[in-house]
């Protein structure tokens, strides 16, 4: 192991009678504020598309509305994650909830201008990938490496849980409490989560003495250089990034359908089969009888897995047969959560926030790019099931390679995780 790797860090909080997570304070808030702030982003991306298309029906134009509550964090995750190193974690999470709660409770207001809406938008978004990296770096620390990868494993639960209540309820909720009010409400969700963090997570110094006085490019580039020197961070990033493939039904979820002869009622069934799938296959991986080491080794083939599904699309399969096929991807997908807490595990403390934000980063910036290029193909193929067929194939090509540099890099670490977190 590299030196770096194995320095000595404190190994978390001692083990309670009950192995029950939950049991434990400071993960119980984090996993509050967490659960009610996905239910409350879920409700506020269904009303500003309703509010947006209600003033300019237009469907483009809310489609881009739609767009500016993902692509900000891009820019924010490589720019500004580094601020969980700089800074204490749990500052950075109620600063970056405040600024939120502000900022979309101005965007609540009746007759809001739609350009300051959306420069509001873009500025409340920028502060999502700070938060999460200071979460994503935190929850190690009160965790312990031993239990971190079962926490992450209940957060990937909660979110994908979440997308699936908050999708399915948002349109009502939002139809019964109207754009702005609901838009409200979400403002109120920042609140409540900075309120759970300040008083029910210990305060703790900052990560790295030494982090403010480096520059913000040196930051981001140690970070890179960080990832790319290791063997083990290049294959789990590049495990992770897989996830461009696997995006492009959803993607394509809307005229997919169309060809399929689906009614608009199989474009949500379609959206939900593979978030449910996730939750299948992280309780299935989470098994006691599934072991760490199980679980990474199995890391390669379940990537594989995740996009061979996508190859009988180019058979022209019914909605129903699609809703299944997404669903054994997703299953497939939870490996996802392993390869995203060994990550984490691996990189130094001081550095998690930065390196953790370009990681999601390159996953946003890999989705987004596979679902633009998947549209592109379409238009001129004429068929999204050909094209996600081909999207399949060329998934399961990059999984092989991923999957190979993961063997190996795994084959000449024995000793993978570091002791403490």
């Amino acid at each position: 192991m590299n030196e770096r790797m194995g320095d000595e860090i404190n190994p978390g909080p001692k083990k309670p009678r009950s192995d029950n997570l939950f049991h434990l304070g400071e993960f119980r808030t984090l996993w509050a504020a967490y659960a009610q702030s996905i239910l409350g982003d879920q409700l506020a991306r269904v009303a500003l598309s309703l509010l947006v298309f209600e003033r300019t029906d237009s469907p483009g134009w809310t489609a881009a509305t739609y767009a500016l509550t993902t692509l900000p964090a891009l820019l924010s995750g490589v720019l500004l994650s580094g601020l969980a190193d700089r800074f204490p974690r749990r500052t950075v999470m109620i600063s970056c909830d405040l600024v939120r709660m502000v900022l979309v409770g101005l965007m609540a207001l009746p007759g809001m201008p739609l350009p300051l809406l959306a420069g509001l938008l873009v500025l409340a978004q920028l502060a999502e990938a700070p938060f999460g990296a200071a979460q994503g770096a935190l929850l190690p620390t009160v965790l312990g490496a031993q239990r971190y990868e079962r926490g992450q494993r209940v957060m990937q639960i909660t979110h994908q849980t979440g997308q699936l209540v908050g999708f399915a309820g948002g349109g009502l909720l939002a139809a019964w409490l109207g754009s702005n009010l609901s838009l409200g409400v979400n403002a109120v969700t920042f609140l409540l989560s900075a309120a759970l963090v300040r008083f029910g997570v210990k305060a703790r110094p900052a990560a790295s003495a030494d982090a403010r006085k480096t520059r913000l490019g040196a930051q981001v580039g140690g970070a890179a250089a960080l990832i790319w020197s290791d063997r083990r961070l290049r294959s789990l990033l590049a495990l992770g990034w897989l996830a461009g493939f696997v995006v492009l039904p959803e993607g394509l979820a809307a005229p997919f359908a169309d060809e399929a002869g689906g009614g608009a009622y199989s474009v949500g069934l379609l959206l939900a089969s593979h978030p449910a799938g996730m939750v299948l296959g992280a309780a299935l991986l989470g098994r006691a009888k599934v072991g760490d080491e199980s679980r990474r080794r199995l890391l390669g083939p379940l990537a594989v897995g995740a996009n061979l599904p996508l190859l009988v699309y180019w058979l022209d399969p019914s909605v129903g047969v699609a809703m299944f096929l997404l669903l054994v991807a997703g299953v497939c997908s939870a490996y996802q959560i392993t390869a995203g807490a060994t990550f984490v595990l691996l990189t130094p403390v001081d550095r998690r926030g930065q390196a953790l934000g370009l990681a999601r980063s390159g996953v946003t910036a890999m989705q987004g790019i596979g679902v633009a290029l998947g549209g592109v193909a379409t238009e001129l193929t004429g068929s999204s099931a050909n094209t996600i067929g081909a999207s399949g194939l060329l998934g399961v090509l990059c999984a092989i390679l991923a999957a190979t540099a993961w063997t190996r890099a795994r084959a000449d670490d024995a000793q993978m995780i570091p002791r403490s977190a």
